[in-house]
């Protein structure tokens, strides 16, 4: 009756079976960013065409879906911040009850050996107790720190950081079309009269002398 009103009792959760179970979601999420990502790449190739036909309506079309295509992305992104946290305190949890089990076991051997130890091993036995106290205590202190990096994350930083991307990204498409030079000019470039090369002159002197040698001849004739 108690079954039928408070349902069966869930069995516990095997650490390992977990951390299997969350790196198998996180496997599949980015299997899923990966595909979101290339149908917004094709969507904004899609957008291009449009663009090139004059279509402004289908590439707007193209850019929306593009867009949510971006807004589910970063929704599995933070799908995956948030498994990488729980997978992190998962293990530190499970390093937790490993290190208490391996205490037990070492305080049990201490108990062994005190009972097979006589009165000439006690300044030894003390030693080694002594010993075994300052670990414990290391170790303590070494489960006292905190666990879940990613809470301790400044959001400051991280949207500083964004914007530092997006301009150095804009500042490239910005420089891109400068890196292409223009293709030269067929057209004939107009040179003023007075910056014109003196190249052709001495051609034209040589045919005034040949003129006025040719009328020195008539005259001498």
């Amino acid at each position: 009756m108690f079954q039928r009103v408070f349902g069966k009792p869930k069995p516990d959760a095997n650490p390992l079976t977990t951390l299997d179970k969350l790196n198998e979601t996180l496997e599949m999420l980015e299997k899923k960013e990966n595909v979101l990502s290339k149908k917004a790449v094709a969507e904004v190739e899609k957008a291009k065409e449009f663009t090139r036909a004059k279509n402004k309506k289908a590439a707007i079309q193209c850019l929306k879906k593009k867009r949510l295509y971006e807004q589910q992305i970063e929704q599995l992104g933070n799908f995956q911040l948030r498994i990488h946290d729980q997978m992190i305190l998962l293990e530190g949890a499970k390093a937790t009850t490993e290190t208490v089990d391996a205490l037990r076991t070492g305080a049990a051997a201490m108990r062994a050996m005190h009972k097979a130890t006589n009165i000439d091993d006690v300044d030894k036995t003390m030693d080694e107790i002594n010993e075994q106290t300052d670990n414990m205590k290391q170790i303590q202190e070494a489960l006292s720190a905190p666990i879940g990096a990613s809470a301790d994350f400044d959001e400051d930083e991280l949207e500083a950081e964004l914007e530092e991307l997006e301009g150095a990204e804009l500042e490239e498409q910005l420089l891109q079309p400068a890196t292409t030079a223009p293709a030269a000019s067929s057209a004939p470039v107009h040179v003023p009269a007075g910056r014109r090369p003196a190249g052709p002159i001495p051609q034209r002197n040589k045919a005034e002398e040949d003129e006025l040698a040719a009328l020195q001849a008539e005259m001498a004739l």
